[in-house]
């Protein structure tokens, strides 16, 4: 008699991934979609998504357009999901910690940290503890009541 085999694990969606990115304009945009796709895959809801995405898009241009450093180097996200928050990390090879501007109405840029400042329930910026350059995080909460 055959005995059939074991049903196989089901696993669910990884709650924490990376990626890595060419110091490029383009790759603002590269971050939005993997984030949209991944935050789907995660079932956040559609407003923590929203807002997510546009800090995400905020650290990752000032990471593009700020962070002076050699050719070649790269920008990183990482995307971590507990029961309650959502957080999001950008990390550059810059030593130079952000700090939130004050743009003149007139001002085309400049309010990108103020941005994350608003509208995240946390954020923070520090020199990464192991490698070059900092890295530049915001929390969202993402359980009932978020």
């Amino acid at each position: 008699m055959h005995t059939p085999w074991p049903p196989l694990p089901t696993t669910a969606a990884p709650k924490d991934i990376e990626w890595r990115l060419p110091r490029h304009a383009r790759s603002a945009g590269r971050a939005r979609a993997l984030f949209r796709e991944q935050a789907a895959s995660w079932g956040l809801p559609q407003d923590v998504t929203d807002t997510a995405e546009l800090l995400l898009s905020e650290l990752m241009t000032n990471a593009y357009r700020h962070a002076k450093v050699p050719a070649g180097r790269e920008i990183g996200a990482r995307c971590a999901v507990t029961e309650d928050r959502l957080r999001v990390t950008v990390t550059d090879a810059s030593a130079t910690l952000p700090s939130p501007g004050t743009a003149s109405p007139d001002d085309e840029s400049g309010r990108g940290l103020a941005l994350v400042a608003a509208l995240a329930d946390d954020w923070g910026a520090a020199g990464r503890e192991c490698g070059i350059g900092k890295e530049v995080w915001f929390e969202l909460a993402t359980g009932p009541g978020c």
